[in-house]
């Protein structure tokens, strides 16, 4: 499974669930869940820390005695949001009075962390490349914003028409100072026109080695892709329709730490 539809892994309350048991991933994980006003979700953490990401709304976080507020946000379009880091081994409750939709973002991991906020003013926001390859770079877990153990999280947005996750990139090896070995998922969603149509988007994956990844999607809201190894990139939105996607990302190596390698026959003028 590369390229997951919207619903293919719906399990509970959960519109995406995926876990390393369904997902073949052995690191990383994604969870969204809709919660409906003055409703509440419980969850055990297990081996796993996690990151709760408002998509829409607002919610309070409750874990180990700790009370964390969350603001959120009307849509991800709209700006950043804040957070809540929790541990693994923990119980977890996800209260919302007004209802939304929140993305849990997971990786399996050794150290206990304590449960913490992350406030939306301090979230980094990067605006990487230029014209057609300009996009915007939330930057609210990556590995120097953020500590966790293993787990880096990162959101974007590409303007209608433009490509993202350009020149195309990995992360499927362990070398020293040059490349760290990463799993990755990209979960979608599309801004809509300005009538309510539905946009579209593209994603691509192929191989860096003999019978590597090689996917190309078209995603609209609610998708996911897994990138388990292999180059990735270009993320194509819809000239129109504004396409974001939140990243999660983690793997086996000592240090959490983001390095990548571009693919050789691109330009890399275009990062």
């Amino acid at each position: 499974m590369t390229y997951v539809p919207k619903g293919s892994t719906a399990e509970g309350p959960y519109a995406l669930d995926l876990d390393p048991k369904r997902s073949g991933l052995v690191y990383s994980a994604l969870r969204v869940i809709e919660i409906e006003p003055g409703a509440t979700h419980s969850f055990a953490t297990g081996e796993s820390e996690w990151i709760v990401l408002p998509l829409t709304g607002g919610c309070t976080v409750r874990t180990e005695g700790e009370i964390i507020e969350l603001l959120g946000r009307e849509s991800v379009f709209g700006g950043v949001s804040d957070f809540a880091y929790v541990p693994r081994d923990a119980q977890i409750q996800i209260a919302s009075g007004a209802g939304g939709r929140f993305a849990l973002a997971g990786a399996k991991c050794e150290r206990r962390l304590p449960a913490r906020y992350g406030s939306a003013p301090e979230v980094s926001v990067e605006h990487r490349g230029s014209g057609t390859c300009a996009r915007e770079v939330r930057n609210f877990a990556s590995a120097d914003a953020f500590d966790c153990d293993r787990l880096i999280a990162v959101e974007v947005i590409t303007p209608g028409g433009n490509w993202s996750s350009y020149p195309p990139h990995k992360h499927d090896e362990h070398r020293p100072g040059v490349e760290v070995e990463l799993e990755e998922i990209y979960y979608f969603e599309i801004e809509a026109g300005p009538a309510g149509q539905e946009g579209i988007g593209y994603q691509r994956v192929f191989p860096s080695r003999p019978g590597g990844t090689d996917v190309l999607a078209e995603v609209r809201t609610g998708d996911a892709v897994l990138v388990p190894d292999g180059w990735h990139g270009p993320s194509i939105a819809q000239p129109g329709h504004s396409m974001y996607y939140l990243n999660v990302m983690a793997g086996p190596g000592e240090e959490r730490e983001w390095r990548i390698c571009f693919h050789p026959d691109h330009t890399e003028g275009y990062r």
